[in-house]
């Protein structure tokens, strides 16, 4: 087993493959400052300095290594999509055509390669990722390696490509709730935050009618420790109508609630536009769910038996992969911003009214996307 000098000469020379000669005396790289280097392996500048300065622990270094390989794949991913590019001309578009759907998966190889190997390193409190958990998500749509987007020079003659006005950032324009269904009353899924990157499907067989979202979905699951059945929450009369004022409420203001765990989840949205309305599927790409820490929601609870017979559950839900709650695909169609797609624009909305089987409920919920960085936003002519 390496040393804590081999592996600090290990993570050393992995760094300078990529960022050039290492100057131990001023302990810098020679072509890139050590705050980007940190940046790019997702650390604070005080847990890179420890690395640098060998003061780091032999677990975290041991993290640090595997961490800098899986960046330079990422890197080396980036040269083959750049490679890719090199045939990309104006006498022979339709290589590009060809080869886009090949470079968006290359990329999110990359992606999922590194951002699932960064979560690995969250058990070390003496390691963490104090970058939102979008970050390499949108590392994929901004930034001068990667072009998802199709321009308006791509776009045909006739100008007839619907999707290219609804290309860049959608966020989630208000959280939701959902009570869920299970062998145990309490639980509650509130949907606070989703971002979504747009582009155009593929070009060759979509003729513009379609295009794809790559999302970051956060959720929270909280316990009601009353266990009211779920009806409870639904409106009088209706079996998958939830309630207006449960909608509103702020659990966290009500003490009859116990936020447990948050769920991270990377999904892949399809849509199809068809005249004025535009259609919705998606499915999970992968998803992370992290625990409240037990000290800070023990106090809140009965006893710490409960806490961990609710933890089971939880765990539970995420084996069986929330796959009702990450698959809409029972949501109806939704009116588009504007007929004349040419006319769609940022701040513009997709609303879409679905419904999360739960067990043997359904149950009514709406997801509201804005348009929150358009990347187009001139009119084709």
């Amino acid at each position: 087993m390496a040393n804590q000098t081999d592996l600090h000469q290990a993570f050393i020379s992995k760094l300078e493959i990529h960022y050039g000669t290492f100057n131990p005396e001023k302990n810098s790289f020679e072509s890139t400052s050590n705050s980007k280097i940190a940046r790019d392996l997702f650390y604070s500048d005080s847990q890179f300095s420890r690395l640098i300065n060998n003061t780091a622990s032999e677990g975290e270094l041991i993290r640090a290594v595997n961490n800098v390989d899986r960046l330079l794949k990422v890197y080396a991913l980036e040269n083959q999509i750049d490679s890719l590019q090199q045939p990309r001309t104006k006498s022979n578009p339709s290589i590009w055509k060809f080869l886009f759907p090949i470079i968006l998966v290359i990329a999110l190889m990359g992606i999922i390669l590194f951002y699932f190997g960064m979560l690995n390193t969250k058990s070390d409190p003496a390691v963490t990722v104090d970058h939102p958990r979008y970050e390499m998500l949108k590392w994929s749509f901004e930034n001068n390696y990667i072009k998802p987007y199709i321009t308006l020079k791509e776009l045909p003659e006739d100008c007839y490509f619907p999707c290219y006005k609804y290309q860049g950032k959608w966020e989630l324009e208000n959280e939701y709730k959902i009570p869920f269904f299970r062998e145990r009353n309490g639980f509650h899924y509130v949907a606070k935050e989703a971002i979504m990157y747009a582009s155009c499907s593929d070009r060759t067989v979509s003729n513009g009618e379609a295009f794809e979202g790559y999302e970051y979905q956060k959720h929270e699951i909280w316990y009601d420790k009353r266990e009211f059945p779920i009806d409870s929450f639904l409106v009088k009369g209706s079996m998958t109508k939830v309630r207006p004022s449960y909608n509103k409420a702020k659990l966290e203001e009500d003490s009859n609630f116990v936020k447990i765990a948050y769920v991270h989840t990377f999904f892949k949205t399809e849509f199809q536009i068809d005249s004025s309305f535009v259609n919705r599927t998606g499915k999970t790409i992968g998803r992370d769910l992290e625990f409240i820490p037990d000290q800070e929601i023990s106090g809140e609870l009965d006893s710490k038996d409960l806490l961990k017979e609710l933890k089971d559950e939880i765990n539970t839900i995420a084996k069986n992969r929330l796959e009702d709650f990450s698959k809409p695909v029972t949501c109806n169609p939704t009116k588009a911003p504007n007929v004349d797609f040419n006319l769609v624009e940022q701040g513009d909305s997709l609303s879409f009214d679905c419904q999360f089987s739960t067990g043997r409920f359904l149950v009514d919920y709406t997801k509201t996307y804005v348009l929150k960085n358009q990347y187009i936003n001139n009119y084709c002519r």
